[in-house]
């Protein structure tokens, strides 16, 4: 967003130079006006329009340099790359390697009869006396 406004406002500052440079008049005019050819025409008099146009171009000038510098400045500074929510999530849990063993299951508690862990099928006694889910049932 920096960036964006930064280059705006280097966009209008080159444009405000530039014309100002095209109103201001050359060396060669003032030999012109010594004699009262176009200094009566002016808007700012003989004198006037040199000085206003000139200060107003070092000053768009100045502003001209130190935005270079800004940009310059923003154009070489890393910028992180914007990240998504998936993105995080999923680099924020780690992926086993390819090669790599899964871990062991816990053992099972004393007192409990093998096969009856949460992470273990049910055994085919266990699943005649559940009553069938709806999803189970022939068609």
């Amino acid at each position: 967003m920096l960036r964006i406004i930064l280059t705006a406002i280097q966009v209008l500052s080159s444009f405000a130079i530039v014309g100002l440079v095209l109103i201001q008049r050359g060396k060669g005019a003032e030999a012109g006006a010594g004699f009262g050819a176009g200094a009566s025409g002016t808007v700012f008099g003989a004198r006037g329009a040199s000085t206003a146009l000139s200060k107003a171009t070092a000053v768009f000038a100045a502003i001209f340099m130190i935005n270079s510098l800004a940009l310059a400045y923003t154009g070489t500074r890393a910028s992180a790359a914007p990240k998504s929510i998936l993105e995080e999530a999923s680099q924020s849990q780690p992926k086993p390697a390819p090669g790599a063993a899964l871990p062991a299951p816990p053992p099972p508690a004393p007192g409990a009869t093998p096969g009856t862990g949460a992470g273990s099928a049910p055994t085919a006694a266990q699943r005649s006396a559940s009553p069938p889910t709806p999803a189970q049932t022939p068609k």
